[in-house]
């Protein structure tokens, strides 16, 4: 059950997820100093994406990885693990090569799994990745078989380190929707394989209402991403510069208990992350989501 809190004089209680941020709208600041704003600011939680700029398995030691848990653990923080790094793999093309390419799937495939040793070492619980475009294109049923089977290794990776997958459709990718992502979870079908559900991807593309496929997804969620956006434009708005309406998400999320973290992705707003993560906050706060 959700912890009551006060704030001024009207008691509140909190949501059972924990409102988190992800690391991809810090980049340019050191990983220590953005975890530290983030709990000053109220956050409960932190989405770590594994990039350049932070945690980057080619560089980050052991060592290191154990001074980021003791960190978040003394800053009470929930943490998940992005996979979604842009240029790390080619610093040509960004998210290449991908789990359907064919030559270079096995790089994609280890850096995943670096993701999930940065994970179990840093004391997440969660993985998320998405497919990416295949390069060259590739038709529709070649591609999810292929797909499928490899995504197939990486839950049985994951469930062998006590982790979980969290898969995100995202426009322009060869997963797009939430029925593409149907279509490779039955594929899949192993336990430790579930849904990263980016709220404005489902908006953007028409899929809503929002709160009837957070219902209809619950079983599937284990991680959710949120941010505001405008139908048919893929771009990462602040809360309320697009036309998304919370309330109602809030409350479904209360409803059907989700546990996981809600982490605000503002990647673009890494020039002012301190001033978006407040304003996000304070957003959430509004709606009684913080």
């Amino acid at each position: 059950m959700a912890a009551a809190v006060q704030r001024g004089s009207v008691r509140c209680r909190r949501p059972p997820y924990r409102l988190a941020y992800n690391t991809n709208g810090f980049a340019h600041h050191r990983l220590d100093d953005a975890l530290g704003v983030l709990k000053r600011l109220g956050y409960r939680g932190v989405a770590l994406t594994v990039d350049a700029a932070h945690l980057d398995p080619r560089v980050t030691s052991r060592r290191e990885l154990g001074r980021v848990r003791r960190r978040l653990e003394a800053l009470d923080l929930a943490a998940a693990v992005e996979a979604g790094a842009r240029f790390l793999l080619d610093p040509w093309r960004k998210h290449q090569p991908t789990l359907l390419s064919r030559r270079g799937w096995r790089r994609r495939h280890e850096f995943v799994v670096a993701c999930m040793e940065t994970a179990r070492r840093v004391g997440a619980r969660v993985v998320s990745l998405w497919s990416g475009r295949p390069d060259p294109p590739l038709g529709v049923r070649v591609g999810m078989v292929r797909l499928a089977e490899r995504c197939r290794r990486l839950a049985e990776e994951a469930a062998g380190r006590e982790l979980e997958l969290g898969f995100e459709p995202e426009p322009g990718m060869f997963v797009d929707r939430l029925g593409r992502y149907r279509e490779l979870r039955d594929r899949v079908d192993h336990p430790a394989f579930g849904l990263t559900l980016d709220l404005g991807h489902v908006h953007c593309q028409g899929e809503g209402p929002l709160e009837d496929r957070i219902a209809e997804f619950a079983a599937d969620l284990r991680h959710v991403h949120a941010e505001d956006m405008v139908r048919g434009v893929h771009e990462h708005l602040p809360f309320g510069r697009g036309e998304m309406d919370y309330g109602p998400i809030v409350r479904k999320l209360g409803e059907i208990d989700y546990r996981g973290l809600v982490a605000v992705e503002l990647s673009r707003d890494s020039h002012r992350a301190v001033e978006a993560a407040r304003e996000a906050i304070a957003f959430f706060r509004r709606l009684g989501g913080a």
